[in-house]
């Protein structure tokens, strides 16, 4: 009887609608866009289609997961802003668990989160753990090409707040990336590997482009370069905590805390949202003062993509310089009216607003 009544269970599991976390989050977009701190358990933000959270046109490249690319594949430029559609807030994407022990016990025998972590667990299992290898044939892993020039204020969208640990010898603290971000012009270099890293020196590095390092000494104050390194292996993040002092001799002391050591946090939903595509390739961006993404190169720097991202910084620098000369009540925030109303209408043209 027991083992009847454990059949007639499983073959009730299907038939339950599942919840879906990602749903839930863009329905309680409210108009203030003040989203409520959330003790709930951060999975690993593993999906089985990631491409269909995107709001307008994927990008067209290689990805970990999906139908493999055979032949060749032509890195193309990319076809539309990239980033997340609201703005960053610090606290977010930390993956810490703040939950107490009854919310722990709660969830555990929550059946709707029991199916969500079921799907996350199918979704990695059923990724090739080379792919992203694999794909470094196609240009050395390049996903796409970088714009010629910014991309339009009123139409770009936001960079994610990350979460790590800085260089600072004071300070050790893990920290948040938007308010380092907030104020200024920066061009941010996220990498997870000494490859990766070296693909995004080509972009940034002063041997590689003198001219980018021009506009950083021309404005000190209003633009930086901000470093993330990405290390989901505990192993990996505690050999590069333990060689932090080679690291901090490879940069200026007012650079400490513009390099990250990042340990969790990064989603499928924020990867495909910023063009993170390849988890072994370098990206660049331009994020400017509201932590919005305002150019994107990947993989290996091209002559034209150097040249256009100083000459993109060197913009970004001068907007601010711009803005700082009208009246308060004129300036734009990243949480201005006409950006809130920006994201609710991207949501409502994506159909994900209830």
């Amino acid at each position: 009887m027991a083992s009847r009544r454990l059949g007639l269970a499983l073959q009730e599991l299907p038939r339950r609608s599942a919840t879906c976390l990602v749903c839930q989050w863009r329905r309680s977009f409210s108009a203030t866009a003040l989203r409520a701190a959330t003790k709930q358990k951060l999975g690993a933000g593993t999906e089985m289609d990631p491409k269909s959270n995107v709001v307008g046109a994927p990008i067209e490249a290689p990805r970990s997961y999906g139908k493999r690319i055979d032949g060749t594949f032509e890195p193309r430029p990319l076809p539309r802003p990239i980033g997340m559609l609201l703005p960053p807030r610090v606290g977010e994407n930390t993956g810490l668990d703040h939950r107490t022990l009854s919310e722990r016990r709660e969830d555990f025998v929550n059946y709707e989160k029991h199916l969500q972590r079921r799907k996350e667990l199918t979704a990695q299992m059923s990724r090739p753990y080379f792919r992203d290898w694999g794909n470094l044939q196609f240009h050395e892993g390049k996903s796409f090409l970088a714009p010629p020039r910014l991309f339009k204020a009123e139409a770009s969208l936001f960079f994610p707040n990350f979460y790590g640990q800085t260089l600072l010898k004071t300070d050790k603290k893990p920290r948040d990336t938007t308010p380092t971000l907030l104020g200024k012009a920066s061009v941010v270099t996220f990498f997870s590997s000494q490859w990766a890293e070296s693909q995004a020196a080509s972009f940034v590095s002063k041997e590689a482009n003198p001219a980018l390092h021009e506009v950083l000494e021309q404005h000190p104050d209003l633009a930086q370069l901000v470093r993330i390194n990405y290390e989901d292996n505990a192993g990996k993040a505690f050999m590069i905590r333990l060689f932090m002092g080679s690291l901090r001799k490879q940069f200026a002391e007012k650079d400490w805390d513009k390099y990250f050591l990042v340990r969790r946090g990064i989603t499928d939903n924020i990867r495909e949202s910023i063009g993170l595509l390849n988890s072994k390739v370098g990206y660049t961006y331009i994020v400017d003062q509201h932590c919005r993404v305002r150019w994107a190169g990947s993989g290996s720097s091209r002559p034209e993509e150097r040249e256009s991202l100083a000459k993109g910084l060197r913009k970004a620098a001068e907007d601010i310089k711009k803005e700082a000369l009208l009246p308060a009540s004129a300036r734009e925030t990243p949480l201005s009216k006409r950006n809130i109303e920006k994201a609710k209408l991207l949501e409502a043209a994506a159909g994900t607003v209830a």
